[in-house]
């Protein structure tokens, strides 16, 4: 039996969004980005070409339920940091999570498809992500709200297109050639995208130069 996600502020106007219209196709590319990095540019460029995307939105989260909080820079300082990363006007930065009261994916992407019905969305995730997306609150409802773009990374292919979430999902992978028309299929689709890989990680920033502890900047 599958459990419905629970109610969020979707009539709200304190919840702020970037702008956006009827029809618009918008890549969702959430992270905590602690820190962002040229990896995380290369992808939400890809997708932004690849997919066809009128606008990309690097939601910004207050924090990863799946991780531990213990040197997660604050909220503004990680939205300072994006935008070096972020540049053009269709890169759009955002953390309206923090306003919407929830920390999981499934609340937030139901949000935005009762707020924008019009908008053709695409939820934009890594590979490592697929990985362990089967640990994720309310996978399957997830892929029921939105096409997914999963991002290729370095060491996680074979990893993700493993997992117990690719092989249940299996049936609805389109090819990557089909990359243009994605967010005009009808979840749940998913596919691969191949890009330009990159070695960086954000653990591995953070090891290498920690940043500032949440509280500061």
């Amino acid at each position: 039996m599958t459990r419905k996600i629970p109610p969020q502020s979707f009539g709200s106007l304190r919840v702020r969004t970037p702008l956006c219209l009827p029809g618009q196709r918008i890549g969702v590319m959430g992270g905590t980005f602690n820190p962002p990095h040229d990896g995380h540019r290369i992808a939400a460029e890809a997708a932004l070409k690849r997919l066809n995307l009128d606008q990309i939105w690097w939601l910004i989260t207050p924090g990863n339920p799946l991780k531990s909080q213990d040197g997660l820079s604050s909220l503004e300082g990680r939205m300072k940091l994006v935008r070096v990363f972020a540049s053009g006007p269709r890169m759009k930065i955002t953390s309206f999570e923090r306003e919407l009261g929830t920390r999981y994916t499934a609340g937030t992407l139901s949000f935005l498809k009762r707020r924008y019905p019009a908008v053709r969305f695409v939820w934009i995730m890594g590979a490592d992500n697929l990985a362990s997306f089967h640990r994720w609150q309310h996978w399957r409802d997830i892929a029921r709200t939105m096409p997914i773009a999963v991002v290729d990374r370095p060491g996680w292919r074979q990893a993700a297109l493993s997992s117990p979430a690719a092989q249940a999902l299996k049936r609805y992978r389109l090819p990557e050639s089909e990359a243009a028309s994605l967010a005009e299929e009808k979840p749940p689709v998913w596919l691969l995208l191949t890009i330009r890989l990159s070695g960086l990680s954000s653990t591995a920033l953070r090891n290498a130069a920690p940043l500032p502890k949440r509280g500061t900047t």
